[in-house]
């Protein structure tokens, strides 16, 4: 019998909080160049020393567990081929309505399920004035939050699918649609290639196309990209793509080659984690003002997992290493997926900004929205447009307007 889904409870151990202030306390600092731009050589020193003194001195975590145990948390084991049961987390938002639609929100690194936080109030309301209801399901990916961690090799993109997917299943949901960026992009391509049966559609907030559309394989979209010049927004997302590629992405290299090593530091420095998180949460926003508490709960809940400070990483090396028949290389994810309804949002300061014909080459788009504020975190930047979108790609005049038969779940 299929082990029931029970409610979990957020609770870090007063010896945890405790070695956690000690770490703090006796943290010792690089130097770093005497310059007023500091920011080109990573995160500043007045920044994470700041930080962490906060983190160490006025940050409740007892007040920031209080409030995530407000959320309606589930644990469950979850079988996956070759790996067994796994330990997952997972935030669980039903809908009394019986047309709700089931969706998947999928994090990335270096998110959580915490990104979904804002999205629940938006989205909790029964279907009426032509918005619809949706069961929200948000798992920790394994290795992050509150997910068991993985210590046998091959847990690469096929298995994050899978533990999802299998996820939803348990949960009573044989058909679904799915919302992601970063990970959860490539994650959630990688389920509607593998279950194109149980995945309807998909929302997603980074468009990792591969180049514009091809004159073999889409040549009515190749003509259109000839005929058709880039938009002054779209010309500065490439060069958003650009900065990206060339000074943005040797964390994406380390962590995809040798995250062993990386992770001694990870594991024994709360300072290094903070400085490592704190970089991408002001490179890959859009001016977004974060506060300090904001701050340090994220890192919180890298600190204070399940499966550590540090296995949150090795994602990158097993999705780069493990190559299977249908899902060969993570790029797989860019390419056309058929079956699946996509919807694409667009953001100024996501980490890599691609015209819009070249998201039209991932599948077949019904729904796209083009902003003009937002990065790499949208629903936590950006909860309204995503809620937003989800509500009109969805909603009685949206493409997928009662894509999924109602009366399902568990």
């Amino acid at each position: 019998m299929e082990a029931q889904p029970e409610p979990y409870t957020i609770s870090v151990p007063d010896s945890a909080l405790e070695k956690l202030e000690r770490k703090l306390h006796d943290a010792e600092y690089p130097d770093e160049l005497d310059t007023t731009e500091q920011w080109p050589y990573g995160s500043p020193l007045s920044d994470v020393k700041r930080l962490a003194k906060h983190w160490e001195t006025k940050f409740d975590w007892r007040k920031a567990e209080s409030k995530l145990n407000e959320l309606p948390n589930f644990r469950k084991p979850v079988n996956v081929e070759g790996f067994g049961a796994i330990d997952i987390h997972f935030i669980h938002q039903k809908n009394s309505s019986p047309d709700a639609i089931p969706l998947l929100f999928c994090h990335g690194w270096p998110g959580s399920f915490i990104e979904v936080t804002k999205l629940l109030p938006l989205l909790c309301s029964g279907e009426s004035n032509d918005a619809p209801a949706f069961h929200i399901i948000a798992p920790s990916l394994p290795n992050f939050g509150f997910s068991q961690k993985i210590l046998k090799p091959g847990f690469a993109l096929s298995q994050y699918a899978e533990t999802c997917h299998r996820l939803m299943l348990d949960l009573g949901y044989a058909k679904y649609v799915t919302q992601g960026g970063d990970w959860g992009f490539y994650i959630t391509r990688v389920m509607g290639i593998l279950y194109p049966e149980s995945v309807l559609a998909s929302h997603i907030n980074m468009i990792r196309a591969l180049g514009p559309p091809s004159l073999l394989s889409q040549p009515a979209l190749a003509f259109q990209h000839a005929l058709t010049p880039y938009t002054p927004a779209e010309q500065k997302g490439l060069q958003r793509s650009e900065w990206f590629t060339s000074q943005g992405q040797a964390y994406r290299l380390l962590q995809g080659t040798k995250p062993q090593t990386l992770s001694y530091a990870f594991a024994d420095s709360p300072v290094a984690l903070l400085a490592w998180i704190y970089e991408k949460l002001v490179d890959w926003t859009d001016e977004y003002l974060w506060t300090d508490d904001e701050i340090c709960t994220w890192i919180s809940i890298y600190w204070f997992s399940t499966a550590g400070p540090n296995a949150h990483i090795r994602i990158y090396y097993e999705a780069g290493h493990n190559p299977t028949e249908k899902i060969p290389s993570r790029e797989r994810a860019s390419d056309w997926v058929g079956k699946v309804k996509l919807g694409l949002a667009f953001f100024p300061r996501e980490i890599t900004v691609v015209p819009k014909i070249w998201g039209r080459t991932l599948g077949p788009v019904v729904y796209e929205s083009e902003n003009d504020k937002g990065g790499h975190f949208a629903a936590w930047e950006r909860p309204d447009v995503i809620a937003g979108d989800l509500q009109k790609m969805f909603g009685k005049k949206g493409e997928c307007y009662k894509i999924v038969p109602g009366k399902s779940g568990y």
